[in-house]
């Protein structure tokens, strides 16, 4: 039976990065069960579930940060399924993962609204394809969509623009915190017992055959016998087993194993973020009737109190271009002022991209190869977020199928508790008792976002501290809100300094304090 290490708990900060150096040296000198390439939602998704069997599993990722890629520009919708293929493997595991990750939310205190949704069809193609898309919805389990009137359209969204002809009531959709449900799916992986191998490029793989069976994982392990040795810059990593959860890179991986079944097109979605004071104009998610290239334009309420306008849907060949556009910035300009013109009426707060791994197929790809040791997991749209868990349900059993099958782990850690950052609900700085206990959750530090020193803090504390700022941002809100960073920026670069270790040891003092 393997042996799994004791959940990583709040420790000081040099031990931490001690721990890690070991890990990452022993970690070139073992051979893993699973090897899980891609540390965003859907990878930490699989290594969390695998970690939770009699298995040996490292989660590496090329960047810095778990969910530093794909997973961290997703427009943060729990999605019920409504509008899927009816009968491909992406309906079933969307309609069963809404139901595992809204549990699970529940259990680790990841931010969720069920705000519902409304589809608005503006022209009378779009109000002719609204009954289709119930019948749709009804083959795809879910069976709450109601169509409604333009007077109700206008009565559940005043500040719609003129018009619209109709609508179809999702009322299961949510908007959920991207960050804090990769983050979470991380860190419980880790407290399993998943070894965590960041800046870890995959550049080349070699495959040995004939090394044995998974130990531990039963007689039926010997399809696929041998190992592959990832060789990445920091070192080799070897495993019996590797699965391919790399997103945008996820057919580049795939061709170092041989294949040539897919391409990913990287495709950028701008988005436009507005202050919180647009909040009371969109209380649900307003979205287009989809078309072949994705759901289009939508505007949204986010977990954070704002609302989103976005995204475009633009094909690039550059993997890395997560940069801005004007010819964006001017397209979602025009479809604001045609769905909401009261919407640009109010600031920007924000602008972002992020790059959606398009490809040539269908479906979700989901595909073992059994001789080689190598399970792919490609294509994963947007509805990955949603979509995470019962992907990793559905990996296990392809594994199992392919001859690993290990044993459930009895003495699994319970799921981590990860700090709010959903405006709808009680944040630090208005909890008295906590302040009460300790002062430096009523030091705010960003005033936009209201965020505290000790949520900073809390944040270097954790079993996966943020690798620079934007690790910081997604994990706190820090300089997220109206001013940038404007205002908080130099205090905030001298905490993050500090990285909050002394100020652990120092509770009700500051960081300055304790560094003096």
């Amino acid at each position: 039976m393997t042996d799994h290490p004791p959940p990583t708990g709040p420790v000081a900060r040099e031990e931490v990065d001690e721990q890690v150096n070991e890990q990452a040296l022993s970690a070139y000198e073992q051979v893993y069960d699973v090897a899980v390439v891609g540390a965003g939602v859907v990878g930490a998704a699989i290594a969390r579930d695998l970690s939770g069997h009699d298995l040996s599993v490292v989660l590496l990722d090329a960047r810095e940060d778990v969910g530093d890629g794909t997973s961290k520009a997703n427009t943060a919708i729990l999605h019920t399924g409504f509008d899927a293929k009816p009968g491909t493997l992406e309906s079933r595991l969307v309609r069963r993962g809404y139901a595992l990750l809204s549990g699970y939310a529940e259990d680790t205190g990841i931010p969720v609204e069920r705000t519902g949704a409304l589809l608005v069809a503006w022209t009378r193609e779009e109000l002719d394809a609204l009954p289709g898309l119930r019948d749709k919805a009804v083959a795809n389990g879910y069976e709450h969509c109601e169509p409604v009137t333009a007077d109700e359209v206008y009565r559940q969204v005043p500040a719609l623009g003129p018009g619209a002809l109709g609508g179809l009531t999702v009322p299961d959709e949510s908007i959920i915190c991207t960050w804090t449900t990769t983050l979470a799916l991380a860190t419980d992986a880790a407290a399993r017992g998943t070894t965590l191998l960041l800046g870890h490029r995959v550049e080349g793989v070699e495959r040995v055959a004939g090394a044995g069976p998974v130990d531990g994982a039963g007689a039926g392990a010997g399809r696929g016998d041998g190992v592959t040795t990832l060789r990445t810059p920091r070192g080799p990593v070897t495993a019996r087993w590797v699965v391919n959860a790399a997103g945008l890179g996820a057919d580049v991986l795939d061709g170092l194993f041989g294949h040539e079944r897919f391409t990913v097109t990287p495709r950028r979605g701008e988005l436009l973020v507005y202050d919180k004071l647009a909040r009371p104009l969109a209380d649900r998610i307003v979205l287009p009737v989809p078309s072949s290239r994705g759901k289009g334009v939508l505007i949204s309420p986010t977990i954070y109190g704002n609302v989103m306008l976005g995204p475009t849907a633009e094909d690039l060949t550059d993997r890395t271009d997560t940069g801005t556009s004007e010819s964006g910035f001017a397209f979602l300009l025009d479809k604001g002022a045609r769905l909401m013109p009261r919407l640009l009426e109010e600031e920007v707060t924000a602008s972002y991209a992020g790059l959606r791994a398009a490809v040539d197929h269908g479906d979700y790809l989901i595909e073992p190869s059994p001789e080689q040791g190598y399970l792919l997991v490609g294509g994963i749209r947007s509805t990955g977020l949603t979509a995470s868990l019962a992907i990793a349900e559905h990996v296990r059993g392809v594994l199992a199928e392919a001859g690993l099958r290990p044993a459930p782990r009895p003495d699994l850690p319970a799921p981590p508790r990860m700090p709010n950052l959903g405006e709808a609900f009680v944040r630090p700085y208005q909890d008295a008792a906590l302040i009460a206990e300790d002062s430096a959750y009523g030091r705010v530090v960003c005033f936009c976002e209201r965020v505290t020193e000790g949520e900073i803090r809390d944040a270097y504390l954790s079993p996966l501290p943020p690798a620079g700022l934007d690790g910081l941002r997604r994990r706190t809100r820090a300089m997220n809100g109206r001013c940038q960073g404007f205002y908080c920026g130099a205090r905030v670069d001298a905490l993050v300094e500090t990285k909050g270790g002394t100020c652990r040891a120092n509770k009700g003092g500051t960081c300055q304090e304790a560094a003096e």
